[in-house]
C-alpha cells in the first residue's frame, strides 16, 4: 500500500506543482519539464506496482446491476477524456472535460472494484481529478467557452471511443479482470 501511496502523491504534486507552488516550478527554470515529467512518470508506475502488489481486502461488494452502470460510464469517461480536443459540441458544455473524465472513470471503477487497494488508487484519482479542477478555476477564474463546433465531430469522437472502449474490454479481460460487456 505504502507504494501505491506514495504514487499517487508524486502524480498528484507533479500535475498540482504549476498551479500550487508557481514558484518552485518556476526556480526550476528549464528542468521543470523533465522533473515533473520524472515525478508523474514514477508516480503512474509506483501506482501500478503498489496496487498489485497490495493485498486486495474487501470493504464493499454493490449489485450486480453496478457493472452495467459501470460499463455505460466508462464509455462517457472514453468520450470526455478527448472532447476538449475535438472541436464538437461536448467541450462547450464542460470546462474540464478530461479531468471530469478521469472522474466519471474513478467513480466508474469504484462501483465494481470495492477492495482497499482499488478505493485508494481509484478514489485518489478522483479525488486528485476534482481538486485539480478547482486550483484550475481558482487561478484562471471565469471560464470563457469556446466556440461550438459541429454535432458530426462528437458523433465520431463517440465512434472512436466505442472502438477504444471494445479495445480497452478485451484488454481487461485478457489480463484477467472481470468485465461484464453491455453490449
Amino acid at each position: 500500500m505504502t507504494l501505491l501511496v506514495l504514487g499517487l502523491g508524486l502524480w498528484m504534486c507533479g500535475h498540482l506543482m504549476k498551479r500550487l507552488l508557481p514558484g518552485l516550478r518556476a526556480a526550476l527554470g528549464r528542468t521543470g519539464k523533465p522533473v515533473v515529467a520524472v515525478m508523474i512518470v514514477a508516480g503512474l508506475v509506483l501506482m501500478i506496482v503498489g496496487y498489485r502488489a497490495t493485498e486486495a481486502a474487501p470493504i464493499y461488494v454493490l449489485p450486480f446491476w453496478v457493472w452495467y452502470l459501470n460499463n455505460a460510464l466508462m464509455l462517457v469517461a472514453l468520450v470526455l477524456l478527448d472532447a476538449g480536443r475535438v472541436k464538437g459540441v461536448i467541450r462547450t458544455k464542460i470546462r474540464h472535460p478530461m479531468l471530469t473524465g478521469v472522474t466519471v472513470w474513478s467513480a466508474a471503477h469504484l462501483l465494481v472494484n470495492g477492495d482497499m487497494p482499488s478505493v485508494v488508487l481509484f478514489g485518489g484519482l478522483g479525488i486528485w481529478a476534482l481538486a485539480e479542477m478547482a486550483v484550475i478555476n481558482r487561478s484562471e477564474g471565469a471560464w470563457a467557452r469556446p466556440e461550438p463546433g459541429s454535432l458530426a465531430r462528437d458523433a465520431r469522437l463517440v465512434l472512436i471511443a466505442s472502438v477504444l472502449y471494445a479495445v480497452i474490454v478485451a484488454i481487461h479481460g485478457w489480463l484477467g479482470y472481470g468485465v461484464f460487456v453491455v453490449f
